[in-house]
């Protein structure tokens, strides 16, 4: 058994209210706080970590993000997955082979681009080429943008259609875990009810919203915090900073 696998069975035979809480690491410092914790696994955030290299969202060089992911995956023994973004147009071969390189056990990779949605049957064949490079050394979390950028986002209702027929698609391509980032909190028990596998639910650590716990209860499988973390050590290390003058 790969270390993938015993990433992958962490998804399976949860009950609802417990669904795999994953912190996101930004960099080696953090994903050591967040193991000795005692989580079982990581998720990286592509924005975290581009905020500790110093970058916009979206503009870390893939070479960066790699050797970051390295660093992160170096530091502790449990098993770490990688926001890659969508891939920074890497063939699927390469993208697999550099991440294998940096240690990383899973990969979450996005349908859009820009901004924009890419077409949902050449997104789930790139997705295939992908699994199939990767055979099961890599968990892939299929993320679905249609809440953030498609143009139904502004009827949640219709866009937990164009979710669910997305899922499908690439779930059926070989996705583990897909991910409707930005639906609504209400809306989660119609999309768990319409995807197969498991579902990944962006959290929150303002205290605003339902506890993972809660997230667990309306339909997660796991839940992901994206650049939460980050921005809030951040924030507490300038209130920090303030008291230093």
């Amino acid at each position: 058994m790969s270390e993938a696998d015993d990433f992958r069975r962490l998804h399976h035979g949860r009950l609802p209210g417990d669904p795999l809480v994953l912190p996101g690491p930004w960099d080696a410092a953090s994903a050591r706080v967040f193991a000795e914790a005692g989580f079982p696994a990581l998720a990286t955030p592509s924005a975290g970590v581009a905020a500790s290299l110093g970058y916009a969202d979206g503009q870390t060089p893939a070479d960066e993000m790699f050797a970051a992911v390295a660093r992160i995956v170096r530091a502790v023994d449990v098993p770490v997955s990688a926001d890659v973004e969508d891939g920074y147009g890497l063939a699927p071969k390469e993208l697999v082979e550099r991440l294998l390189e940096t240690g990383a056990v899973g990969c979450n990779l996005e349908d859009s681009v820009g901004g924009v949605l890419k077409d949902p049957r050449e997104h789930a064949e790139w997705l295939a080429r992908v699994r199939a490079e990767a055979g099961g050394l890599l968990f892939v979390n299929a993320r679905v943008d249609v809440f953030e950028y498609g143009d139904d986002a502004g009827d949640p209702e219709r866009a937990v259609e164009r979710a669910i027929e997305r899922a499908a698609l690439y779930v059926a391509a070989g996705a583990d875990c897909v991910y409707p980032i930005g639906a609504p909190t209400r809306l989660l028990p119609l999309l768990r009810s319409g995807i197969q596998g498991p579902v990944n639910v962006g959290g929150r650590v303002d205290g605003e919203g339902p506890s993972p716990a809660g997230l667990g209860e309306l339909g997660a499988t796991r839940v992901t915090f994206g650049p939460g973390l980050q921005r809030r050590a951040a924030a507490a290390l300038r209130e920090i900073s303030a008291g230093l003058a």
